[in-house]
């Protein structure tokens, strides 16, 4: 399976879980876009979990990075990154997420696991230094998982 389709893949399973419309966040750096999501793998097709050795369960989630660089009349080109990721719940206790790079035909991507629980709120910090690229970023979002 390419990144493109394993990208649709998720995609399209958050969309349904969370009925939003802006299932896929990125966040723009000049040069660079980073995109990133996270949701319960229990939502990802068995075949997906196995094919990338991902913990298929409603207490796992799974976050998903990709960095691309902005080149005109294309969406970009992939580029391999130094990342970190950690996750906070709202209790203050800090969780550091171990990411794992995938490189397909055309994609680099990074893949990371954690555990959740029901309607718990995570805050995620990312730090993304392009290997391109000199300068670091940071990128910081929220989301809520439902395991029941």
């Amino acid at each position: 399976m390419h990144k493109k389709e394993l990208l649709a893949i998720l995609l399209s399973i958050f969309m349904l879980v969370t009925g939003s419309a802006s299932a896929e966040n990125s966040q723009d750096f000049g040069d660079y876009v980073v995109h990133f999501n996270a949701l319960s793998t229990v939502y990802l097709p068995p075949s997906v979990t196995k094919q990338y050795n991902i913990k298929r369960s409603k207490n796992r989630g799974m976050i998903n990075i990709a960095i691309l660089r902005k080149m005109l009349g294309t969406p970009g080109k992939p580029v391999a990154a130094e990342i970190s990721a950690d996750a906070t719940n709202l209790t203050g206790q800090k969780r550091a997420i171990a990411l794992r790079e995938i490189r397909e035909e055309n994609a680099i991507y990074y893949i990371g696991e954690f555990p959740i629980t029901h309607e718990e709120t995570l805050r995620f910090r990312l730090h993304v230094k392009p290997e391109e690229g000199s300068e670091a970023h940071e990128v910081t979002f929220r989301q809520q998982f439902f395991t029941e």
